[in-house]
């Protein structure tokens, strides 16, 4: 039992440093990857808007919003939240604003449940579960919120 509980306090010496640096490496990654692919949408949408208020118009259906101050608001989600998510500053409120973003465009594009490639509907619950860890766990000690709390304290 001594030679066991020795092992079990080996394999959790860095246990610490592991969780607070390697964490804090796998929320930047996620805060990159997720801001990416957002932030592409959000340039995709204002290269071309008549398209885009053409598809907010036609095609997606927004509840409650005018289709016009959908698409603004869409784009401007797309292109302000992965800004701030890439820096690291205002990281959980931008995540879940990515969040709503995401769910709303889940919830206003239901044909994303009709194609024959799950990958459509897929990639959304990818992000969206992603999005969550980082409100979760926050967005670890490689971002300016960490460095706020640090000058805080």
């Amino acid at each position: 039992m001594k030679l066991f509980l020795h092992i079990h306090a080996l394999s959790q010496q860095f246990d610490e440093q592991i969780q607070r640096w390697g964490g804090s490496l796998l929320c930047l990654g996620l805060r990159f990857f997720i801001g990416w692919q957002f932030f592409k949408a959000g340039l995709v949408k204002v290269s071309d808007w008549s398209a885009t208020l053409s598809l907010f118009q036609e095609e997606y259906k927004v509840p409650v919003l005018p289709p016009e101050l959908a698409a603004l608001m869409g784009a401007g989600g797309e292109l302000f939240f992965p800004l701030l998510l890439a820096l690291g500053l205002l990281s959980r409120p931008a995540a879940l604003g990515l969040f709503f973003v995401n769910a709303m465009a889940v919830i206003s594009y239901p044909q994303l449940f009709q194609f024959e490639c799950p990958a459509a509907i897929n990639d959304h619950f990818y992000w969206g579960i992603s999005l969550l860890v980082l409100v979760a766990f926050g967005p670890g000690k490689c971002s300016i919120d960490d460095w706020l709390k640090s000058r805080r304290s």
